[in-house]
């Protein structure tokens, strides 16, 4: 790959002049002619912009039809691309804290979601909204799944054809054409032990009137949560409780008088249901005390989609315009709600805070004041509700594009698109932290320095030695609402046609220029970010973030080029070369020139044999540049615990426990990123025999290089370091007590991500007396999975992480998925089997294996002679669940690998007409 500056006028000039070739060359082209002159079939396969006549299998690129969509189970297109061997980790609805907030996303060859690029018809959709703060990658839960009549996934990289992002791959998504008719399908179903109830509704109309046709799709999902509580794995965390209960724990040194007796580390709690003003009610706490945070907690969200979708194909040959000119308008709108569930909020109430316990009999039933540094209060304050953050997203995207021939023979399109995800993230039964303290100094705001004029205005004093009021409850409670939305503006133009006629064949051209502007916006809650007043620490209990808003644009120009070299010899049926190449001038990084070339041979009409070189570029994104400063939480397993005694460990108190599985960390985003540039080999064949009709074998080797990868070094990766080389310590803040405060973890580049692996896929088709079977079996190999990153200090550390696990992702040396489908007349049945191999984490220095994991499902179905249709399904036919993990400590599992949903049994009733 090349990078600088470039004159797009002369680039344009020469992708224009295609048009202009000389009439002799025009009249050389055999075989050509618009649409409507040819009886073959003209069509544009993912992976290249040429129109052909017929299809070619240049690049690894894995075809779903909507019949096979149906067969799955599935009530949205993230379900189904999931289950894929070359995907790896992805976002989904599981869990509760630090997941997807009701987002779901394609992450191929575990390269990352944003380094996957996602299209709709063969153009770009705008990317996800609604996690506190905009995505830089596709959210597939905004994307209609009625609306889908096939998928292609390019297992292979595109930059040079599609542009930025397509490192790992591309998801092409093709909406119906041309449909008449109605179809209706209800779906509904739910586990076996009685929850995640789905119901899903699909209808779609389409109507040809004269040469044109419009259709209209509507659906409506709605599908309920799965508890923490109500699943062995995930009823009780593995780190054990936490600290703290509803019952609230206290440690104040002004206490000992009061009881006569030291207050120990652990506090002093309140028996269960007493009355707080009595001494009596108090005793020293134990760990029988501790309290399940998790309970109550999502395993799996909720979410609920509307989606609409309208399109309309228009011959606009009456109107004096060519014939084969066709107009195509395209608009979707789909709304998704989601929430997460959570414990009640535990801020960290403590005198170095600013938290006050006045002396007053309305909030303090031991007549001392409670105050300075040795003052903690850890209370769950489950009076105020679990805390419930919940998302509404819309995504509206209007389309209008045009395509013909031109006299020459020239097809040329024509497309523009503007689209828009706007969110509002909202969090409920948080605690506004401010009133808590004015009400614990029982709203005497005398000596503080701020005006609190405005707190003071129904203010209530607080009692947390009591069971809260309904007027303290209101009085403290607090809702915060935030909003980001994610803008994408697009044009495009293409031309392609034969440029002439060699002896092998057409010589085949694709040239086009694009035009693109990426924008987001996070405004985050006022009141969540404005300053503290009367505490030191936070407005709120929820998490403060500055906003984020940040826009880019760019310019593209591209040309690609099939050439057949020969034809029809002897151990030489067909061979032919591809080049593309793409130049790309973006308003943040300057240009850049990405390049693909590969050669695809067929010594026999049996077996074809394919190789690839491909460069690609990925620009950080709009996030990674720009995000806001904000924290958040991240699960560890703090190495300094328990005594470690080691190197970077020095200053931790002996004796210390690490209490909490969730640390509070700092993200936000850098402006000193570099673009990713990438090298993409691969290696393959396909082999059909005539002589078994039906059957194709498939084998693709690959190898991907990355270079100044953007990634953060990982909050458990940077402890580790720290405690056992007493490195990169400054980036890690402890209390005195050696409790984590923050660990400091931005994007940087790192050196290099190199991933290798292999895939192999076998279909057969067979055709007997009893009906027609479909078989296939696919599976992917990772041979490694290597990162390599430069610290600060400048040391260099290379981790291979194929066969491993860690927090939200896994690296399983292999993964499969097999399937036996038997269709005879009006009824169908299958089979099939999803394989996750074994992986290893460290846990506390330890190596421990995570099993493989097998999951079968199988399903029935009838079609009625009047177009009525039932199908019985089961997914997960066993009831498998998660394997444990340690490293997941605040759900028991990996969220983002394996499924949690257990047995799922669904009923399916359709209707075409």
């Amino acid at each position: 790959m090349t990078t600088g500056h470039f004159n797009k006028s002369m680039l344009t000039a020469a992708i224009l002049s295609a048009f202009a070739l000389p009439g002799q060359a025009q009249a050389d082209v055999s075989n050509t002619g618009s649409a409507a002159d040819n009886n073959v079939e003209v069509i544009s396969v993912t992976g290249s912009r040429i129109l052909r006549r017929g299809e070619t299998e240049a690049s690894p690129i894995q075809s779903f039809e909507r019949d096979d969509l149906d067969l799955k189970g599935a009530v949205s297109i993230g379900e189904v691309l999931q289950e894929l061997p070359s995907v790896g980790a992805s976002l989904n609805d599981n869990g509760s804290a630090g997941t997807s907030h009701g987002s779901a996303s394609i992450n191929l060859r575990n390269l990352g979601e944003n380094r996957s690029l996602v299209l709709v018809n063969g153009n770009r959709w705008v990317n996800g909204a609604g996690t506190r703060g905009f995505r830089d990658f596709v959210d597939l839960n905004t994307i209609p799944f009625a609306m889908i009549e096939r998928v292609e996934v390019l297992q292979d990289g595109a930059t040079a054809i599609y542009g930025a992002d397509a490192i790992a791959g591309v998801v092409n998504i093709h909406t119906f054409k041309d449909f008449t008719g109605m179809h209706a399908k209800a779906y509904y179903g739910q586990t076996s032990h009685g929850d995640r109830e789905t119901l899903n509704l699909d209808l779609r109309l389409g109507q040809d009137l004269g040469n044109h046709n419009l259709m209209l799709v509507a659906s409506f999902s709605d599908q309920k949560p799965i508890l923490t509580q109500d699943r062995d794995l995930t009823a009780i965390p593995l780190n054990g409780l936490s600290l703290g209960s509803g019952e609230g724990l206290f440690r104040s040194n002004a206490l000992s008088s009061v009881f006569g007796f030291d207050i120990p580390a652990q506090g002093i709690t309140r028996e269960p249901g007493s009355d707080g003003n009595q001494l009596s009610s108090w005793r020293p706490a134990s760990a029988n005390d501790r309290f399940n945070r998790y309970h109550d907690n999502y395993v799996v969200g909720p979410s609920r989609r509307l989606s609409v979708y309208g399109q309309g194909v228009f011959e606009l040959g009456q109107l004096g315009i060519s014939e084969d000119t066709r107009l195509r308008i395209e608009a979707v709108y789909n709304r998704r709600e989601s929430d997460q569930q959570f414990s009640a909020a535990i801020p960290v109430v403590n005198g170095s805070r600013g938290f006050i316990v006045a002396n007053d009999p309305r909030v303090n039933p031991f007549g001392v004041e409670l105050s300075g540094s040795d003052f903690v209060a850890t209370n769950f304050f489950v009076d105020n509700g679990l805390r419930v953050n919940a998302q509404t997203v819309d995504t509206t995207r209007f389309g209008i594009g045009l395509e013909g021939y031109t006299t020459s023979d020239w097809h040329w399109d024509i497309f523009a698109s503007f689209a828009r995800n706007k969110a509002t993230f909202v969090s409920n039964n948080q605690l506004h932290l401010d009133k808590l303290a004015l009400g614990m100094r029982a709203c005497d705001a005398s000596g503080l320095s701020a005006d609190v004029s405005d707190l003071l205005t129904g203010c209530v004093p607080v009692n947390l030695f009591n069971t809260l009021t309904p007027d303290m409850v209101n009085y403290i409670n607090f809702t915060g609402e935030d909003s980001n939305e994610a803008k994408q503006q697009h044009l495009r133009f293409n031309i392609t046609n034969s440029i002439a006629d060699l002896p092998a064949g057409d010589l085949l051209l694709a040239a086009g220029m694009e035009y693109r502007k990426e924008s987001g916006t996070d405004v985050p809650d006022s009141i969540i970010n404005s300053a503290p007043r009367v505490n030191s620490f936070n407005t709120t209990s929820s998490a403060p973030r500055t906003g984020t808003i940040g826009s880019y644009d760019l310019y593209e120009a591209y040309a690609e080029l099939s050439i057949p070299l020969l034809s029809g010899h002897a151990m030489a049926h067909h061979l032919e070369v591809n080049l593309a190449s793409r130049f790309s001038d973006y308003s943040t990084f300057g240009s850049t020139v990405n390049s693909k070339a590969g050669i695809l041979y067929r010594p026999v009409a049996d077996l074809m044999l394919r190789a690839t070189w491909a460069e690609g570029f990925r620009a950080p994104s709009i996030l990674e540049l720009y995000e806001g400063e904000r924290e958040s939480f991240a699960p560890v397993n703090d190495p300094c615990a328990d005594n470690a005694g080691l190197p970077g460990c020095t200053g931790v108190p002996a004796g210390y426990t690490q209490n909490e599985a969730n640390v509070p960390i700092t993200v936000g985003g850098n402006i000193l990123l570099e673009p990713e540039t990438s090298e993409n080999i691969s290696l393959g064949l396909v082999y059909t025999p005539s002589q078994l009709d039906g059957f194709s074998l498939t084998l693709d080797w690959y190898n991907i290089q990355i270079d100044n990868t953007i990634s953060t070094f990982g909050t458990q990766n940077l402890l580790d370091l720290c405690a056992t080389t007493n490195r990169n310590c400054g980036v890690i803040q402890r209390a005195t007590s050696g409790e984590i405060i923050n660990i400091v973890d931005g994007p940087v580049n790192l050196n290099k991500t190199e991933v290798s692996g292999m895939d192999a896929v076998v279909r057969y088709r067979l055709n007997t007396d009893q009906g027609r079977w479909d078989l296939a079996a696919n599976l992917s190999r990772l041979n490694k999975f290597v990162e390599s990153s430069t610290l600060p200090d400048g040391t260099f550390i290379e981790v291979d992480k194929k066969g491993t696990a860690a927090s939200r992702e896994a690296f399983p040396t292999w993964r499969g998925f097999l399937s036996a489908q038997w269709r005879q007349e009006a009824w169908s049945s299958g089979y099939s089997l999803r394989y996750i191999g074994d992986t290893t984490e460290t846990f506390a220095g330890e190596p421990l294996s995570i099993g493989s994991m097998v999951y079968h499902s199988v399903f029935a179905g009838y079609n009625f002679d009047n177009g009525a249709g039932i199908k019985l399904g089961i997914n997960n036919l066993t009831d498998k669940q998660p394997p444990t993990s340690r490293t997941n400590l605040n759900i028991n599992f990996d969220q983002q690998t394996y499924n949690a949903v257990g047995r799922f049994i669904y009923l399916q009733l359709s209707y075409d007409f």
